[in-house]
């Protein structure tokens, strides 16, 4: 019983990718917690059945001794092993996108990013470690439309005189700047009215978006302490 089972479900994966879909449509709207425990009780589940395969298949192995069933039994059992891996690289994706849209909800979405300002100061490095260990990276606003809804989420998080860190520096390599990729920006909203941006020289090397210049960027020192905001792509 358990085998025929065993086989009608390694027969049809097409039947277990379209209803592994359906239940992460499902968890991506329920709590985290909630949808790591019903992927668990999946995993559990087809662990359990090929174990109870394997127990089956092994007493009928001693009283048939029949080798050319034996080889089809592990080929099945090796299926559902491969099964149960892709299920859970599945779940983790499903995670990882949950992870994001409660990321988005809490920030804000512009184009195909996410970002989220962070309220506690800290130093550029300090800043930038935070990004990466949240699956981010510093903002790096690639256009006027990006920068000026920074500004604008700045300005209501954070207040209208605050500064951030960005993800532009040019520590490489005076006057060379680039984002958290070293890639070097093409967009640039330096201040240039007043002082004249970027003035710091080797002494300033790390970018902060001003709230009191408008979204206008200065150079600061990289050990300086500032909010900052970070950013996720959305795939």
């Amino acid at each position: 019983m358990l085998k025929g089972g065993l086989e009608v479900l390694l027969r049809q994966p097409l039947l277990i990718r379209a209803t592994l879909k359906q239940e992460g449509l499902r968890l991506s709207l329920i709590a985290r917690d909630t949808m790591e425990f019903r992927a668990a009780r999946l995993v559990l589940c087809l662990f359990c059945l090929a174990q109870v395969s394997v127990q089956q298949e092994s007493r009928r192995k001693d009283k048939q001794g029949n080798g050319k069933k034996d080889a089809v039994t592990l080929k099945m059992i090796e299926d559902m092993k491969k099964q149960i891996e892709d299920i859970l690289h599945e779940m983790i994706i499903l995670k990882e996108q949950q992870a994001l849209q409660n990321i988005c909800l809490k920030g804000i979405k512009v184009h195909n990013k996410c970002f989220l300002a962070f309220l506690q100061p800290k130093t550029y490095h300090q800043a930038s470690d935070d990004c990466i260990a949240q699956g981010g990276t510093l903002s790096t606003p690639e256009n006027g439309d990006e920068n000026d809804s920074l500004y604008d989420y700045m300005r209501k998080v954070i207040g209208s005189e605050a500064e951030v860190w960005i993800g532009i520096n040019d520590m490489a390599s005076e006057g060379s700047w680039v984002d958290m990729s070293g890639s070097k920006v093409g967009y640039k909203n330096w201040e240039t009215e007043i002082t004249t941006q970027p003035d710091g020289g080797k002494q300033e090397n790390c970018v902060a978006l001003a709230g009191i210049a408008t979204g206008k960027w200065f150079d600061k020192p990289c050990k300086g302490e500032l909010p900052f905001m970070c950013q996720f792509m959305i795939v």
